[in-house]
């Protein structure tokens, strides 16, 4: 009875397995190309303007789809665009840099920065330059291989959104 019970349970297995190959076919989904993910790591230096160093970086090294994994580091001076405004915020000081994201490409980045100050308020936005370093900016930059970022408009908003590309 168990040999019976185990042959009805591979069957069944095939069964779905199949069925869900044949779906999957069917519902025209993407396969993903094999994707080799390059790592970077950069340590900037006191005094040093956190963007311009970030897009000298990726010029260097000719990344066409990066993003940022992780940062951690400190800043003497912030210059963020908040959300909807047409300027920059300027402030001197000393800030935590508690995070920063965004795509990275030498076709364009959209970098985002969120600073804290000796009390904790935290404000973030658009990173622009003049985002001078204080101690250090420790950061992981990561890249895809068969993607590439370009920044254009598409009509869906004034601004020049990120365009993605498989090679």
């Amino acid at each position: 009875m168990s040999y019976n019970f185990a042959r009805m349970k591979i069957f069944f297995l095939y069964l779905i397995t199949t069925i869900c190959i044949l779906c999957s076919a069917s519902c025209n989904r993407k396969i993903p190309m094999q994707t080799q993910t390059i790592s970077y790591a950069l340590r900037l230096k006191p005094g040093q303007d956190l963007r311009k160093s970030l897009q000298s970086f990726v010029a260097e090294k000719n990344i066409k789809a990066g993003w940022v994994a992780t940062c951690a580091g400190s800043l003497t001076q912030y210059n963020i665009r908040f959300a909807n405004e047409a300027e920059g915020s300027f402030k001197t000081g000393y800030f935590e840099i508690v995070s920063l994201s965004g795509t990275l490409s030498v076709n364009g980045n959209h970098i985002h920065i969120a600073v804290s100050d000796s009390t904790g308020k935290t404000i973030g936005g658009h990173l622009l330059e003049n985002c001078l370093i204080y101690t250090t900016a420790e950061i992981v930059i990561q890249s895809a291989s068969n993607l590439q970022f370009s920044r254009m408009k598409d009509g869906t908003t004034a601004w020049e959104e990120l365009q993605i590309e498989e090679n």
